[in-house]
């Protein structure tokens, strides 16, 4: 079975996007060597995800309002309003805001200044009960 195990940010601004990423998420950056591609750490060895990396674009930036055409890394928050708050605050802006997965959590769909997209999941198994509404 194939098994996700890295992700990449492309970005035209790799210093602008690792600073996306810092204030938002608290991840790490270390420079690979020489070449201009930053291994990005996401939590600490051990626990559940993956690491990823940053690298330059090459081409140009998505079109927005431009359908999902790639694969779609989502990130779970403790907090999703908190977290897109921090995305906004950050440069970045919400694609889709805050929806409800019944059973799973709320998911939100946000881009970071370089309109890379990505999602937000915060866990809660009572979204999208008729009496629940947060």
């Amino acid at each position: 079975m194939g098994r996700v195990v890295h992700f990449e940010i492309h970005a035209a601004d790799p210093e602008r996007s690792r600073e996306f990423y810092e204030q938002v998420f608290g991840w790490g950056f270390q420079q690979w060597g020489e070449q201009p591609y930053w291994v990005v750490i996401t939590g600490e060895d051990g626990t559940l995800g993956i690491d990823g990396g940053l690298v330059p674009r090459r081409g140009d930036l998505p079109d927005r309002g431009a359908p999902v055409n790639s694969f779609v890394a989502t990130v779970d928050v403790g907090d999703l309003d908190a977290t897109i708050e921090a995305v906004e605050k950050a440069g970045g802006e919400v694609r889709v805001p805050r929806t409800p997965v019944p059973h799973v959590g709320w998911l939100a769909y946000v881009a970071d200044p370089d309109g890379n997209l990505f999602g937000l999941m915060e866990s809660d198994e009572s979204a999208g009960e008729p009496d629940h509404h947060s």
